[in-house]
């Protein structure tokens, strides 16, 4: 049975969620992949505010195809998560507290999720159609010259997600094969 969340996510919502738990997500969720990534943690860099509310944020790490005509969103399936790991620390120290992407994290992002108390979810790659299903609205918040990169701000309603690092630095990618070789 699937754990209905809401984001922004409290500081209590993400340090309560576990690595393997199932959960359905609504509310807001900013998209940012690599390019504008790096353009936030440079704002950060110079102390200037981000173009969002930051606190409790969550990022969808997602470039979604353009909507077709009555829909909110195109196709909007995970990108790797692997490429914002330069950039995750900043945000997360920042108050963002949780990410949706695919793949693994690195051990410095693990280490800075247990240390904001934040999660990373993971969806269901190549399934970004049904996935853009649960996106209710998308208005472009900035960095249009990123084109599908831009940063968006989605209103989503039951957004089907794993927990796949938990505050706690559980990791569903070591969790899951150790529990299947026992």
């Amino acid at each position: 049975m699937a754990r209905h969340i809401t984001a922004p996510l409290s500081a209590e919502t993400a340090r309560s969620l576990r690595a393997g738990e199932s959960v359905l997500l609504s509310g807001t969720v900013f998209t940012a992949r690599d390019a504008a990534h790096k353009r936030l943690c440079e704002l950060a860099g110079r102390g200037e505010p981000l173009p969002f509310p930051v606190e409790g944020s969550v990022l969808y790490y997602v470039g979604p195809s353009p909507a077709r005509p009555g829909q909110a969103i195109g196709s909007a399936g995970p990108t790797t998560s692997y490429r914002m790991d330069a950039y995750t620390p900043t945000l997360l120290a920042l108050g963002s507290l949780g990410m949706i992407g695919k793949g693994r994290r690195g051990p410095e992002v693990v280490e800075a999720i247990k240390a904001a108390g934040a999660v990373y979810f993971g969806a269901i790659g190549g399934a970004g159609a049904l996935l853009s299903s649960c996106v209710t609205s998308a208005e472009l918040i900035c960095y249009e010259d990123l084109g599908a990169e831009a940063i968006r701000r989605l209103t989503v309603e039951h957004f089907p997600l794993t927990v796949v690092i938990d505050s706690e630095g559980n990791d569903l990618y070591q969790l899951g094969p150790e529990a299947y070789l026992r």
